[in-house]
C-alpha cells in the first residue's frame, strides 16, 4: 500500500459511515450537446440497463466526451466510465451528475481517453427507481456501451462516493477492467440494509425513488445492501492499478473505510489521504490532479 499526500492523523474524529454521497457542484449547468474546450467535445447519449428476469430496463442518460487529439501515446485506445455517488437531497437527485460532464471533458482533453459519465437509474435524466442491484447493472451497461465505441480497447472505472464502491465491485468481478480509481468510497452498505425502512425513507427523500409503492420487496432491497461487500472483491483487483483517495476531514464516510479497502487489496492499492479535504473530492483540485497523474502513469504502461 502506497500512502501519502497528507496524513489524516486523528482527523477522522466524529466521522460516521453512510451510503449517501452527495454530488452537487457549483458553477453554470453543464451543456450536454457539443460542449467542449477546444481539445475535447462531448455529446448526450442514452443506453439501457436490464436486470436478470426483467423484460426491459430503464433508459439511462449519459454524456460521452471524446478528445480532439491524442494527449498521450496510445491514449485513444482507453475509455473511462465516470460514476457519481448517492445524492443527499432531492435537489441533487435531479442533477446528481451536475459538473460531471465538465470533468469528463477535462479528463478526455488531458488524457486522450474517451470518457462516459451518466445518471444512475432514479436520478437526473435517467428513468427507473434506485436499487443497488439496478445501479450495479447500470454501471455494467455503461462499461459495455463505452466498450462498443470504435477504437476503445481498455475500460477504466472512476467513481465518487457510492459510485466508487460499485466501481470496486465491478472491477473485482470483471477481469477485463483495466484499473479503478475511487474517491471517498464507502467500504460497505451493510448498516443501511439493517434498517430498510429508514433507508427507504432516505431514498424517497433524496428523490431516487419516484415511483409509488417502491420498493415492492423491502427484504430484497435489504439483501442487496448487505451483500455488496467490496472488501470481499477488492483482492481480485491487483495487480491492476487501484487508486483510493480520501479526505482527512470526510464526515460522511470515515477514513477507516479507505484504509479497510486498501488493506483488503493486500496492500497493493495506492492510498492517498488529502489533508483538510472533506467528502466532496470532485471539487478538490488536488484530488483531480492525483487522478490525472495516475492516468498519465498507467495509460502508457497499459498501452
Amino acid at each position: 500500500m502506497v500512502e501519502g499526500d497528507g496524513s489524516a492523523g486523528g482527523a477522522r474524529a466524529g466521522a460516521t459511515r453512510a451510503g449517501a454521497t452527495g454530488t452537487g457542484t457549483s458553477g453554470p449547468p453543464p451543456k450536454t450537446n457539443g460542449w467542449g474546450n477546444g481539445r475535447a467535445a462531448g455529446e448526450a447519449v442514452q443506453f439501457s440497463a436490464v436486470l436478470p428476469g426483467e423484460p426491459g430496463g430503464p433508459t439511462l442518460s449519459g454524456f460521452l466526451a471524446r478528445p480532439n487529439f491524442s494527449a498521450a501515446s496510445g491514449a485513444g485506445r482507453h475509455g473511462v466510465v465516470l460514476s457519481h455517488g448517492f445524492p443527499e437531497t432531492w435537489h441533487n437527485a435531479g442533477s446528481p451528475s451536475y459538473g460531471y460532464p465538465q470533468l469528463a471533458t477535462r479528463l478526455a482533453a488531458e488524457t486522450g481517453a474517451a470518457v462516459l459519465t451518466f445518471d444512475f437509474r432514479g436520478t437526473g435524466g435517467s428513468q427507473g427507481d434506485f436499487s443497488l442491484a439496478g445501479w450495479r447493472a447500470d454501471l455494467a451497461a455503461a462499461a459495455q456501451t463505452l466498450a462498443g465505441v470504435p477504437g476503445i480497447e481498455k475500460i477504466w472505472l472512476v467513481g465518487f462516493g457510492a459510485g466508487g464502491t460499485l466501481c470496486i465491485c465491478a472491477a473485482g468481478e470483471d477481469p477485463s477492467i483495466a484499473g479503478v480509481a475511487v474517491f471517498a468510497a464507502p467500504a460497505e452498505f451493510a448498516e443501511h440494509g439493517a434498517d430498510t425502512r429508514r433507508h427507504a425513507v432516505q431514498a424517497k427523500s433524496s428523490g431516487v425513488v419516484p415511483s409509488r409503492g417502491y420498493p415492492p420487496a423491502p427484504a430484497e432491497w435489504a439483501r442487496e445492501l448487505k451483500e455488496v461487500r467490496p472488501t470481499r472483491l477488492v483482492a481480485s483487483i491487483p495487480p491492476r492499478p487501484f487508486l483510493i483517495v480520501h479526505g482527512a476531514n470526510d464526515d460522511i464516510v470515515p477514513i477507516t473505510d479507505a484504509r479497510e479497502l486498501a488493506d483488503a487489496a493486500n496492500e497493493t492499492a495506492e492510498l492517498r489521504i488529502l489533508a483538510g479535504a472533506d467528502h466532496m473530492l470532485m471539487h478538490d483540485p488536488r484530488a483531480i490532479a492525483l487522478l490525472l497523474g495516475w492516468f498519465d502513469r498507467h495509460f502508457g504502461a497499459a498501452t
